[in-house]
């Protein structure tokens, strides 16, 4: 079982990478000495597929456990559902000495890690991410929110889980769409911290091109531990995102999020918005940082790969794009940073991009990608 580990000040924690780890989340919070009930959070997609599974492992580690079930979807993401999760929670009788298991993907791990970190004043929570983008990225951190109507994320804590419990098995039961948009944060990774990953993105591309199979899942433990020893150190030096070295980790974010925001959730998906704030980002790094065209084709080539959109819809106003991304909590004092590329694999924290600047990488979006030969 990959294991990558996690030492921050206060609070260090395993993430636990293994086909089958979900029958393995209760003998985890046993071993964590974890104490009292658990009140187990998911969603009407996920909890068909692993709900009883995940609350039969808990019940055998001798936990009694409620279940709490919220619609699938971004729309869940907020502050309405964080009150109807607490109220239940006081129902069901959960007390401080209770924990949450939060079963999902991202949007599941933001809720119920949330609502743990407010509950009582806060309460320990594990993650058991189900999707790519939370086994590779956001299970890890201690990032917790909700969205609300000006913007995503807008409300929310740095609240570390206790352990995770990542089993790639359960990306089989993920729509290929939603399977291909997690790739956009290993991508995020490779640009980030290891380029060499780049190829071996780009044959994962050409086994979903055959469709993933139990075969191609056998081989993703090494790969989600590869990108989860990346976000460990970076979150490790930097965990409340207070030096700038965290920061990194939102390349390709602040337009896509101010994308994200220009349409009703859950019409684009997260690393969808992601792949599209990539390629506006490698336009800046481009201009500013000097980013050379190969590094930038062999991004674009990887995401187009995978399929992940690069033109911006034509049903989005850009002026309403930059709008949002003016309001993204990664500006501070009225002035952007934003995360470019001097090279592959060697970022920088940049004030430089001005307002016209942004309008200019958002134009950018709204042409075809002229993509050039990759590398391999």
């Amino acid at each position: 079982m990959p294991t990558v580990s996690l030492s921050l000040d206060k609070h260090s924690y395993d993430v636990h990478v293994k086909n089958g780890a979900l029958d393995a989340v209760g003998y985890l919070a046993a071993r964590a000495r974890m104490e009292g009930r658990a009140a187990l959070i998911t969603d009407s997609n996920v909890y068909p597929l692993y709900g009883e599974r995940v609350k039969r492992s808990l019940e055998d580690a001798h936990y009694s456990a409620s279940v709490h079930v919220v619609p699938a979807g971004e729309t869940s993401k907020n502050m309405e559902q964080v009150g109807k999760l607490v109220e239940e929670m006081v129902q069901a009788g959960h007390d401080r000495t209770s924990f949450v298991v939060a079963l999902g993907g991202g949007v599941i791990g933001d809720l119920a890690g949330f609502v743990a970190s407010v509950y009582y004043r806060g309460i320990p929570f594990v993650q058991v991410p189900t999707s790519v983008m939370a086994q590779v990225d956001s299970s890890v951190g201690g990032k917790t929110a909700v969205n609300t109507a000006s913007g995503k994320n807008l409300i929310g804590t740095f609240h570390q889980p206790v352990f995770v419990a990542a089993d790639p098995i359960t990306l089989l039961s993920l729509p290929e769409r939603v399977l291909r948009e997690g790739m956009a944060e290993i991508v995020k990774h490779a640009a980030i911290r290891r380029p060499k990953m780049l190829v071996e993105l780009r044959h994962l591309a050409d086994e979903l091109q055959l469709g993933f199979s139990l075969s191609s899942i056998e081989k993703l433990p090494s790969l989600i531990a590869e990108n989860l020893e990346i976000k460990a150190r970076i979150v490790e030096a930097d965990e409340r995102e207070t030096t700038g070295t965290r920061a990194f980790l939102n390349f390709g974010h602040t337009l896509g999020h101010g994308i994200e925001a220009s349409v009703p959730y859950g019409s684009l998906l997260h690393g969808e918005v992601v792949s599209l704030g990539i390629r506006a980002a490698l336009f800046l790094s481009r201009r500013l940082e000097g980013l050379s065209a190969r590094d930038e084709s062999e991004i674009l080539n990887t995401l187009a790969a995978l399929q992940l959109p690069l033109q911006l819809p034509e049903d989005i106003r850009p002026e309403d794009v930059l709008r949002h991304a003016l309001i993204d909590k990664k500006f501070l004092g009225g002035q952007i940073r934003y995360v470019l590329l001097k090279k592959s694999g060697d970022p920088v924290l940049s004030t430089a991009v001005s307002n016209q600047d942004l309008q200019e990488a958002i134009a950018h979006l709204t042409t075809p990608v002229r993509l050039r030969k990759s590398r391999s």
